[in-house]
């Protein structure tokens, strides 16, 4: 019956893409009427529209306007003209969903056209993209664009930031106007290029910072993410962490690591390979016990050895070198599991790394305490509007709309797609499926068609380099270790006859073009030179326009850019990522996976019965099958994986969404803190909830004044207030109010004392070391809470539920320490030197770690001084005015 009435009325997503084709007519309409106008004409739209929106339009009542604005500056400074379908885009992406657009469709070039709208009322417009490299390149491309209206625009990089400026001219070429500016200038233009892990921790540095002319942030207010599903689903499992570090020795992961080898599988441990986890058997624990020389490895005292030996089982049976991470330098590297990419100074936490660099013989690095953490998604959601753009969103829309509440819809490609996909091949085993990749690759050579081979690890795109070598066939290997120019080198993948291997989704945000890529042609042309003139590189320029012209005639008779997949990938996005290199724009094109049983999903998710079947036929390793319900069946294994892999990333939202309302609580009430002139109001807030506290364990309302601890509230009094009150029996109501004025009196007398100014400084540094001190231990337990909450479930009691309780007890209790502690050490300090407030009161730098965490916790080794300051003494005596030196009071968390 659906089926029936989606033929007559068409699906949801085509009704979508009809009723903005009419916006589409209305745009193209105002083209002739612009194309008339000169520069200047054309430049003052902009103050137009904003007086406009001054006066009550909103942006949907200028947008077709706006819209054939954006069009037509394009065609004249960048000599690219939107087809209709990215004007489909534009608006999709302008309305807050995410716009499915097939490789080569120019979403870059869509997302000018939302960008130029909404950065018309200064609020600020964020691009997200997966890498510096295309967060650079893209401002640079469509800086033109927005310079022309006089927009500004802001490049956000791991350790540098930019503003987009045509006149400024770097030593290096990739840096050609670009011109270095700070961090809070980048951010202040009216639109930023970044990428999701600069944007989410310049969040967390902004809220740890001590002033607020040092945030680099503003409003989060509009965000388009580019390769949304990359960013949204695939790095959703691990959230960013600035952690600080521990003192724990590195001893017991090399202890450890010298029994797991004497542990045999099955045996004393078993291994689940869908859920990445290792559990030990009753066999195991007497084992490991023995060689530990423990009694009992599930006494409380030995909780953490129990997670120390599962987490040195799997780096030992789970993480594989050259394909999870490599060695280099006497350094594990982590490879990423989407990308193929090496990634550098990011640590997986949870002591997951220290056992590997055990395992592998390395020197260990110290754990790290978590200081700041935020997943993204909780940070993306602060944005007031979000979109996102991408090839392949579809398989996840379910998901998409459930975290982010991001709508879907599928854009028609401006040219019919004509790239055949061909069934899977699947051999018996990995040598069989091997040797016919390499036949095919030979023949793809040989007949001049050009061939981009994906592989899942660094290990198989080896492997196949080295067969590949034997037979003498040229070729460029793109994978983890070598991608520092991995975009020019996809960008050439369409040359006549050439072959590509690249892990997984390396060079994604590069297009392909059938014959090559002119700018890339004669950058090879010119070499290794860096000091050619603009008029050798615009000959250069020229001939390689006319090379790759010819070859691109050469690629398209023999069959365009072929894709051959060597391994299914657990995600279908990923697979259709790499088929979606080919067939850009109505280019002709081809795709086929080649596949195993022994391959990784088939064999977790069951090759059994298929591998009988090939041993009754009598099959050997040459001889393929290839069959419809095979590449459904393949398809279902996928949908478990990515179910499965929804749920993690659903889990550890549950769990972020308890310490996102904390963490929102904190970070907004430090930033009252820091932009508060005048703290005394909520200084004394805080002091008459610590009297109440006191009043109620002292005093309780139910016994008879007589019967009141009276010693023991003078004693606390002072201890808190460092004041000696005289109390006398009386109401409860009587007694609260005579004390509270007595501590009001107290802390005039101490403002007196010290001064006004000194007082109100004294106020803002006290409040933010207490708490930023207090959040960190918050952050640990909270930490240790999470990591034991499962076993709540062997009780018949919901984890998630427990988690939410204790962590909401644990919360209120850190409230009350923080106003125990400012309250004390305010109403305890002593008289200084104005001048010496401030040096006494600043912390030491601290170095911080920049990374991801959770799941599969990564840690970003990146030192940064977070405060500028002056060195404290160790041995001064506080300025608390508790007596002690301060490396024993105030300076003890350093």
């Amino acid at each position: 019956m659906l089926g029936i009435l989606s033929k007559i009325l068409g699906t949801k997503n085509e009704r979508e893409v009809k009723k903005l084709s009419e916006r589409v007519a209305e745009i193209n309409a105002l083209e002739p009427s612009l194309k008339s106008l000169d520069d200047s004409a054309l430049r003052a739209k902009t103050d137009e529209f904003r007086k406009r929106i001054e006066a009550g339009e909103t942006l949907n009542d200028i947008l077709a306007e706006a819209f054939a604005v954006v069009r037509e500056v394009s065609r004249r400074v960048l000599k690219m003209r939107h087809f209709d379908v990215q004007l489909i885009g534009g608006m999709v992406l302008h309305s807050g969903k995410i716009a499915e657009m097939k490789t080569g469709e120019g979403k870059t070039l869509s997302a000018t056209l939302p960008v130029y709208l909404n950065a018309l009322d200064g609020r600020g417009v964020h691009i997200v993209t997966v890498n510096d490299y295309l967060a650079k390149r893209d401002a640079k491309w469509m800086g033109p664009i927005y310079d022309f209206f006089g927009l500004s625009v802001g490049v956000i990089q791991n350790d540098a930031s930019f503003i987009y400026d045509p006149s400024y001219h770097a030593d290096e070429i990739r840096l050609h106007n670009l011109r270095p500016v700070d961090r809070r200038n980048a951010y202040h233009a009216d639109i930023t290029f970044g990428t999701n892990n600069e944007f989410g921790f310049d969040y967390l540095r902004d809220n740890m910072k001590y002033h607020i002319d040092d945030y680099v942030q503003r409003e989060l207010n509009f965000a388009i993410v580019d390769e949304v599903d990359s960013i949204l689903i695939d790095e959703a499992r691990t959230p960013l962490i600035i952690s600080g570090p521990s003192e724990e020795s590195t001893d017991k992961y090399y202890q450890i690591d010298k029994i797991i080898p004497k542990l045999k599988i099955e045996t004393d441990y078993t291994i689940d390979e869908k859920a990445k986890s290792v559990m030990l058997t009753d066999e195991g624990n007497i084992k490991v016990e023995k060689l530990l020389g423990i009694v009992n490895l599930y006494d409380p005292a030995n909780i953490e050895l129990v997670h120390h030996v599962n987490q040195g089982l799997r780096a030992h049976s789970l993480f594989k070198h050259d394909v999870d991470y490599i060695v280099k330098d006497n350094e594990v590297i982590i490879v990423d599991e989407f990308t193929g990419r090496l990634m550098p100074g990011r640590r997986w936490s949870d002591g997951l790394h220290q056992a590997i660099e055990a395992k592998e013989g390395v020197k260990i690095a110290s754990e790290n305490q978590t200081l700041a953490t935020i997943t993204f998604q909780n940070y993306f959601r602060m944005y007031n509007k979000l979109a996102g753009m991408t090839g392949t969103a579809d398989t996840e829309a379910a998901e998409f709309i459930k975290i982010y509440n991001l709508d879907v819809l599928v854009i028609p490609t401006n040219k019919p797609l004509i790239r055949p996909d061909f069934p899977d091949v699947v051999y018996k085993n990995v040598n069989g499926k091997l040797n016919a990749v390499v036949n095919e690759i030979e023949d793809c050579h040989k007949r001049g068609q050009p061939v981009l081979v994906g592989t899942i690890s660094i290990e198989k795109s080896e492997l196949i380099d080295s067969m590949l070598k034997k037979r003498k066939v040229p070729h460029t290997v793109l994978n983890a270790k070598y991608h520092e120019k991995e975009a020019e080198i996809v960008a050439q993948a369409g040359r006549s006859g050439s072959v590509t291997i690249a892990t997984n989704m390396a060079g994604r945000g590069t297009d392909i073009v059938l014959g090559g890529n002119p700018e890339a042609t004669a950058k090879d042309m010119l070499g290794d030179r860096k000091d050619y003139s603009e008029e050798e590189y615009r000959k250069a320029l020229e001939e390689a326009e006319r090379i790759c012209r010819e070859d691109r005639e050469k690629v398209i008779a023999a069959g365009g850019l072929h894709i051959l997949g060597t391994e299914r990938h657990e995600a279908r996005r990923i697979d259709n990522q790499l088929r979606g290199r080919s067939g850009r724009q109505g280019d002709p094109g081809s795709s086929r996976f080649y596949l195993s049983l022994e391959d990784d999903l088939m064999r977790i998710f069951g090759s059994d019965r298929i591998s009988g079947l090939m041993d009754k036929l009598g099959m050997d390793e040459s001889q393929p099958i290839e069959h419809k319900w095979i590449s459904k069946a393949i398809e279902n294994s996928q949908k478990k994986v990515e179910g499965h892999n929804f749920d993690i990333r659903k889990h550890l939202l549950e769990y972020d969404d308890v310490m996102n309302k904390q963490r929102t609580e904190i970070y907004s009430f430090r930033k009252k803190i820091l932009t508060g002139e005048n703290l005394r109001s909520r200084v004394m807030e805080l002091a008459e909830d610590v009297l109440d506290s006191i009043v109620f364990i002292y005093c309780p309302e139910e016994k008879h004044p007589e019967e009141w601890d009276m010693k023991g509230l003078g004693d606390a009094l002072y201890g808190q207030f460092n004041t000696i009150y005289s109390v006398t029996e009386t109401g409860i109501e009587e007694l609260h109010q005579n004390l509270l004025g007595k501590i009001e009196e107290a802390y005039n007398n101490k403002e007196q004392e010290i001064g006004e100014q000194a007082l109100r400084y004294l106020e803002k540094m006290i409040l933010l070391q207490v708490v930023d001190s207090q959040w960190k231990d918050h952050l640990l337990s909270m930490d240790h809470l999470k990591e034991g909450i499962g076993l709540r479930g062997y009780g018949q009691r919901d984890p998630l539920v427990e988690y939410k309780k204790e962590a909401f007890d644990a919360f209120t209790e850190m409230g009350e320490r923080v106003a125990s502690e400012v309250v004390g050490r305010l109403f305890k300090i002593q008289i200084a030197r104005e001048d010496e407030i401030e040096r006494r009161l600043a912390f030491k730098p601290v170095k911080m770690q920049y990374g991801r965490g959770g799941e599969a916790g990564m840690a970003v080794t990146k030192p940064q001084t977070v405060v500028k300051s002056v060195r404290v003494g160790r041995n001064d005596p506080c300025i608390c005015g508790s007596g002690k030196k301060y490396k024993r009071c105030c300076g003890q968390n350093e």
